[in-house]
């Protein structure tokens, strides 16, 4: 072996070893645009972080991305940078509330919206040179069904699909879980009814969803829970703020809470699943125990 490569493997060896821990990746998704999505990821994000977690949020909505107006953020540069060989992904990451790590997108690129397959995966292959301490990697994809939203969720190891009382919300969710099961073979999902206003309004929508795929797709549909219906949301959104900081006591807040205590008992991943995923060093050192250094 050269000397240059043996380097290059004790670099990743040591990258490794100082970073044990695997990191639990979520697909946040929907089916359509307008149903939530985006206040979800970060309302989630915040939850964690609050109880202690490093949480990192990555706008995987790359031409639309709006992450950064939602928590009033101004990112000096983003993604656009990263795929252009400007920035290491290192260098765009931003600190927002509760001390999330966001890694900002851009909005008005198309050809951000066209990335290739071997581009996405480009940007999926960097999370694994972070040197950050995550816990959680909450992604936040565009809606509906393209070339990112697919790589992103194929990339995860949950996948939690957004949905509301609209007839087009429920019947462009269960497309989309179709497209990723059918073609991908993804079999486990996570439904989480926003802006419901009851929990049996958000359990009725659930029902709907899973009679269909219970007799046309062999997946497994697992309820996540409900987001009501909240003025509040509304407000912290025009303040540009998470309402579980801007609202703490709101019926919505109070419900991200307890989501994130549900999301912090999923289990964490023990290897790497086998196609391409983000941290996959970390999942490999998981699954290998500990890595020696190469001689």
């Amino acid at each position: 072996m050269f000397m240059s490569e043996m380097r290059v493997d004790q670099a990743a060896g040591l990258r490794r070893m100082a970073q044990p821990n695997p990191v639990r990746v979520i697909a946040v998704t929907s089916g359509k645009g307008g149903v939530g999505k985006t206040n979800v990821s970060v309302n989630l994000a915040v939850a964690l972080a609050d109880t202690g977690k490093q949480v990192m949020v990555l706008d995987a909505d790359l031409s639309l991305a709006n992450i950064d107006v939602l928590l009033g953020l101004h990112p000096d540069k983003n993604l656009s940078h990263v795929i252009d060989g400007e920035r290491s992904l290192e260098e765009v990451i931003i600190t927002g509330p509760s001390g999330i790590m966001v890694v900002p997108a851009s909005s008005g690129v198309k050809r951000l919206a066209e990335l290739s397959v071997m581009e996405n995966a480009g940007l999926i292959r960097a999370f694994s040179e972070l040197t950050h301490d995550v816990d959680t990697l909450i992604i936040d994809t565009a809606a509906g069904i393209n070339e990112s939203v697919t790589s992103f969720s194929r990339a995860a190891q949950e996948v939690v699909v957004v949905v509301c009382d609209e007839p087009a919300s429920i019947t462009d969710a269960y497309a989309l879980i179709k497209v990723l099961n059918v073609e991908y073979g993804i079999q486990r999902f996570r439904v989480l009814a926003n802006q419901a206003h009851s929990a049996q309004e958000g359990r009725e929508l659930f029902n709907k969803i899973s009679r269909v795929t219970d007799r046309y797709l062999d997946v497994t549909l697992e309820f996540m829970g409900v987001v009501p219906h909240d003025d509040y949301l509304k407000k912290a959104v025009r303040k540009q703020r998470a309402v579980v900081q801007a609202y703490p006591r709101s019926r919505s807040s109070m419900a991200f809470k307890n989501l994130a205590q549900k999301t912090d008992k999923w289990p964490v991943p023990s290897a790497a699943g086998g196609h391409l995923e983000f941290f996959v060093e970390r999942l490999i050192q998981s699954h290998n125990g500990h890595m020696e250094m190469p001689v």
